[in-house]
């Protein structure tokens, strides 16, 4: 099953690169990624998959909250798929 993870992070040098670098290392993957430039910040629609049952898009979900420049997730924000 995959879920959708929007967020709006700020356009710095490398917050694109440690987003993606975080998921994988949580093991999830990467299905697909829309974004858009809004100004000072991105708006980033990210549908990720655990690579195994025992992955929580919950926990997933707080630590990419804690990323540096992420200005804006939450429960609400976070929606499931059918795969």
């Amino acid at each position: 099953m995959s879920d959708t993870i929007h967020i709006q992070i700020d356009r710095a040098d490398g917050s694109l690169q440690r987003l993606i670098g975080l998921v994988e290392r949580r093991g999830f993957h990467i299905d697909g990624m829309s974004m858009f430039d809004e100004g000072a910040f991105r708006r980033i629609a990210l549908t990720v998959r655990g690579r195994d049952a025992g992955r929580c898009k919950d926990n997933l979900g707080r630590q990419i909250d804690r990323l540096f420049g992420v200005r804006r997730i939450g429960n609400d924000m976070i929606q499931s798929e059918a795969a």
